[in-house]
């Protein structure tokens, strides 16, 4: 039977990670927020954060680490706990509704469970190396950044070119990545390469994956992707030349990189659209307050029917989105098949909705909506944002398509 209300371990966890914040983060950004909430601050000339925002979202990593939060969806062969997706979704929308537009809540509270932190990826590593890594992750000390995407492969991930050849016991590796988030900034990448061209021309393998750490001669940052008229930004683009990595740097096994790859990767989705679901309900709410408040023709916005309108698409966007990422959460839950088409709908539908949500938000408050003060803005621009990475609106509307045509017309 289906039951959507939170478990009570979830109410708990939720409300316990809403007293760390109100604690512990807060009062930092509070403390800090010339630097953090000026862009002139924030960011160095050529495009990173500033070492000091560094030096704090280390400190919120670490404190969120002792809190027992930092590691909530990690894998628990690491050491993480790794709860559910239906717990990761509301958490997720929990900080959105609550906490948006953040500087040291969202990924650093809690990481990406896909691509930071105790990914699962990272259960590929030889014990040695777990002996040797794993701590600083863990701790929030240190932190990753996931070396796949390049300029001609992005959603076409058999395509990359980074080249990956045997000398003695070590690999030595040339290419290029772009759009890797966190590269500028991270400790150590996974990087994927191609160690066997023939089984990857026939897309049934021949990629791998290397643990590198990137203070690795060969492994350069060369420059910050700024992104939607920010001056600096999270994605970097990593050039590699003669990177020497040993052989038992491999994470896995050889040729079969791309099983890690999608290790863990539902969860980020969910996280994901949690997230979208939590920013939407935050976005109406500063919609309906303007709606009670602002006159205009001698009475409140909110009693002209064009608003009411705007305000009840944005509660069927939300309503619908949340049901059906809950719906999907609970199938991962209790399927022993992975529910792709469900999946791939949840992540699509909710990422749109946020920008449609936001969308309206700002056009209720008119000029008011588009000044930075109110921050409708950078919700709208995430909201921009988050419809390509984790796979595009377009790639998950083809794998719905694909499934359906295969026969999967089940929508229980």
């Amino acid at each position: 039977m289906l039951n959507f209300n939170p478990s009570e371990e979830t109410v708990e966890i939720i409300n316990g990670l809403k007293r760390f914040i109100d604690k512990v983060v807060i009062p930092l950004e509070e403390e800090n927020s010339e630097l953090l909430y000026n862009e002139r601050n924030y960011y160095l000339e050529n495009g990173k954060r500033h070492p000091k925002v560094e030096e704090l979202r280390k400190k919120v990593r670490m404190e969120s680490a002792k809190a027992g939060f930092y590691n909530m969806f990690g894998a628990q062969e690491l050491g993480g706990e790794e709860l559910g997706p239906v717990t990761s979704l509301l958490v997720q929308e929990a900080i959105g509704k609550n906490y948006p537009n953040r500087k040291l809540i969202e990924t650093v509270v809690i990481p990406s469970p896909f691509t930071n932190g105790l990914t699962p990826v990272l259960n590929g590593l030889k014990q040695e190396l777990k002996d040797q890594y794993l701590d600083g992750i863990r701790t929030g000390e240190k932190t990753l950044c996931f070396g796949l995407t390049e300029p001609d492969a992005g959603s076409d991930v058999w395509g990359i070119k980074t080249k990956a050849v045997k000398d003695g016991n070590e690999w030595v590796i040339n290419g290029t990545k772009q759009w890797i988030t966190n590269s500028p900034y991270a400790d150590y990448c996974m990087l994927f390469a191609v160690t066997n061209p023939d089984m990857q021309a026939s897309r049934k393998g021949g990629i791998t994956c290397f643990f590198v750490d990137t203070k690795s001669a060969g492994f350069d940052v060369d420059s910050v992707v700024p992104v939607m008229g920010e001056i600096g930004g999270d994605a970097g683009i990593i050039s590699i030349e003669n990177l020497r990595v040993p052989e038992e740097n491999i994470i896995g096994e050889l040729d079969n990189g791309f099983s890690r790859a999608m290790n863990g990767i539902n969860n980020g989705r969910l996280g994901m659209s949690g997230k979208c679901i939590g920013y939407a309900q935050w976005a109406l709410k500063q919609a309906v307050d303007y709606a009670n408040i602002r006159q205009t023709f001698g009475k409140k916005i909110g009693e002209h029917q064009t608003i009411q309108n705007m305000l009840a698409d944005c509660a069927m966007d939300i309503y619908a989105a949340r049901n059906m990422a809950l719906h999907c959460a609970w199938k991962i839950e209790n399927s022993k098949k992975q529910p792709t088409k469900e999946i791939s709908m949840v992540k699509a539908y909710c990422t749109e909705m946020m920008g449609r949500v936001y969308d309206k938000a700002i056009q209720i408050h008119g000029g008011m909506g588009l000044s930075n003060e109110l921050k409708l803005e950078a919700g709208y621009r995430l909201a921009r944002t988050l419809r390509i990475p984790d796979g595009t609106s377009e790639i998950h509307r083809r794998t719905i398509a694909r499934r359906l045509l295969k026969g999967d017309l089940n929508f229980n």
